[in-house]
């Protein structure tokens, strides 16, 4: 599994751990979710800007 796919996992699992109302199951898995997302989306700025500094054609 990807990074990204992780994440919504992590951020389901907080969901519906929130729903049935186990708080603290729920923000540790929020704050999983944001971390992982937040590392994916940095890997992405990072491999665009390469992509663009290469001359690699994006789209």
């Amino acid at each position: 599994m990807d990074l990204l796919t992780w994440a919504i996992v992590a951020f389901v699992v907080s969901v519906i751990a929130g729903l049935l109302g186990f708080s603290g199951v729920a923000s540790g898995a929020a704050t999983v979710a944001k971390v992982l997302f937040g590392l994916f989306l940095l890997i992405a700025i990072v491999l665009i800007i390469l992509a663009l500094l290469g001359g690699a054609i994006l789209f």
